[in-house]
């Protein structure tokens, strides 16, 4: 193409990656690059040759020599004449003083050989990012000229921030094009769009390319939504959201610099709760899949929590591989045995049934001696949820399934859990799901198929689950709101006190609560620090999942209430 050229064809390749697996990544980026050899660039998401995030793998040299000598590789292959690449890596840097610098870069492959790199400025550091733990800031970059059009490369925070489109505006950009790697949250797609990213093109009056990838990698999960804006902020394309997808743009130069994009296809992203359950099922599927377990296993105890992990679980994996298991106790209804062997039957899952009563006999036995003088209490109840993690485990150790956990946030929360019982297991979908979200995407789900569901039927649990009051059945006619407050005042509570970090006295003052059970909700959830500490990984849903966003010391003395 000419320096004179009018016209472009851009390939977003909205795609997923695996950390550390550089030569699948890189195979992956060539299969889409053969896909579209009539194309003039094909787009990867932020780092896309290495995986995103990498946290401390990056570190290690090898890796930034093998993406080195892959990214040459690449780079050779682009002198067939076919498109152009711009790659997400990272560059090693070795310094004067025998330190390195790292820094996250895309590189411009074209014409056989690497044309340009620009390296990331803003570097994120909130959250769930920790980028200036690994990485070093590069300068404001400057615009890159390829095949007479001037791009403006911001990477990922380099677009949510203005300082680096202002300046490639300034440069004399012609075109923005932002590479990320931009986790799924609540309303995030929305707010990329009409709030960040819109107003970058407000505030330059350049058209603008949003590229994200999709996936799970461990805690996190990426949604696409990638879309492209014209200059005066009209959407030409919208990608579908938790989808692979290669979508051809076609850009059109009127002669004075102004690239106007061809309206293409505006997908229809998600509504509420579908997104929440799609950012489950996918979350899933890829730490299973990568992990390489042949599937997972779980308590089905009639509850909610567990039928509707049971139910993520078949949509992700398939009904063949979950396997259910009924661990009940002379507390457990037969209200429970009912509902647990009516969830299997209709997601089309196995399920076991294996009486712990044994078990806790012997332990009874075991600690008859040590425990005459006291009274039962929560231990006996305890040691029930102990019997079954460990029931669940052997079975998880003798065949392979992953042991799933199924505590909500708001049990996570109050430390209304058992550590290395109802906690014990590999990863826990429900972990950053509030107990009122739990019903609202389990009344979703019974009426709906998820899109990517690889068991659609429904509905997946009987009604009497979803309605009946709930109970850890560890007692005599136990229910929950015996030690804890009704849940949908509990979940307000514990949004502003996590979500927002409020005080007892700005939810009292909001809700009108009474005070002092506010503030024995502030400290049951400050002592429940430890055993979040000890939990399985889960998949982030909110703006402050425990672990990745919001990171307390276990051992503290401050109090609001």
């Amino acid at each position: 193409m000419s320096a004179a050229a009018e016209t472009l064809t851009i390939v977003l390749a909205q795609m997923t990656q695996v950390v550390g697996d550089l030569a699948a990544n890189a195979d992956a980026m060539r299969a889409v690059r053969a896909r579209h050899g009539g194309a003039d660039l094909i787009l990867y998401p932020e780092l896309q040759l290495i995986g995103y995030p990498p946290e401390d793998l990056v570190l290690k040299p090898a890796l930034a020599a093998r993406a080195a000598a892959i990214l040459t590789e690449l780079a050779a292959e682009t002198a067939d004449g076919g498109p152009a690449m711009l790659v997400g890596s990272v560059e090693r840097v070795e310094n004067a003083d025998g330190s390195a610098s790292l820094y996250n870069i895309v590189a411009l492959l074209d014409g056989g050989r690497i044309a340009a790199t620009r390296r990331k400025h803003e570097l994120p550091n909130y959250g769930t990012f920790d980028e200036k733990r690994v990485f070093v800031p590069g300068p404001l970059p400057d615009v890159v000229e390829w095949r007479g059009v001037k791009l403006g490369l911001p990477i990922c925070e380099d677009g949510w921030l203005p300082t680096v489109c202002r300046h490639l505006g300034a440069q004399g950009a012609e075109l923005l094009i932002s590479v990320n790697g931009s986790p799924y949250e609540i309303d995030k797609d929305d707010r990329r769009l009409t709030q960040v990213f819109r107003s970058r093109v407000a505030e330059t009056t350049l058209p603008l390319i949003f590229l994200n990838r999709i996936g799970g990698q461990d805690e996190l999960v990426f949604d696409g939504c990638s879309f492209v804006l014209n200059d005066d902020g009209a959407t030409a394309h919208r990608l579908t959201d938790w989808e692979a997808e290669e979508r051809v743009t076609r850009w059109t130069n009127n002669g004075d610099g102004r690239w106007v994009c061809e309206a293409g296809a505006i997908a229809e992203w998600d509504e509420h709760p579908a997104d929440i359950y799609h950012a489950m099922v996918v979350a899933l599927r890829d730490y299973v899949t990568r992990n390489r377990f042949p599937g997972v296993v779980l308590g089905l105890s009639g509850g909610i929590d567990s039928a509707i992990c049971a139910a993520i679980a078949a949509d992700a994996l398939g009904p063949d591989k979950v396997w259910c298991v009924m661990l009940p106790s002379r507390f457990t209804s037969e209200a429970s045995l009912g509902d647990a062997a009516g969830c299997a039957a209709m997601i089309g899952c196995r399920l076991d049934t294996i009486a712990i009563a044994p078990a806790v006999d012997a332990f009874d036995a075991m600690l008859s001696g040590s425990f005459a003088d006291r009274d039962v209490d929560t231990t006996e109840e305890n040691v029930q949820s102990r019997i079954r993690g460990v029931t669940l485990m052997a079975l998880s150790n003798k065949f392979g399934p992953m042991l799933l956990t199924t505590g909500n946030k708001s049990e996570m929360s109050v430390g209304y859990a058992t550590i290395y019982g109802d906690m014990a297991g590999g990863y826990n979908p429900l972990k950053d799901a509030y107990k009122m979200t739990v019903f609202a995407v389990a009344k979703w789900r019974n009426a709906n198929v998820p899109r990517l569901s690889r068991n659609p039927v429904a509905p997946v649990m009987p009604d009497t689950i979803i309605t009946k009051p709930p109970s850890a059945e560890l007692r005599p006619d136990q229910k929950d709101e015996d030690s804890l407050p009704p849940y949908a005042d509990l979940d307000r509570m514990l949004h502003m006190l996590v979500e927002e970090e409020a005080s007892v006295d700005d939810v009292v003052a909001k809700y009108g609560f009474d005070r002092d059970a506010v503030a024995r909700i502030e400290r049951l959830l400050m002592l429940a620090e430890y055993k979040r500490r000890q939990a399985p990984p889960g998949v982030k849903l909110s703006t402050r999942n425990f672990g990745r966003d919001r990171r307390y010391p276990i051992t503290h003395g401050f109090r609001t209430g």
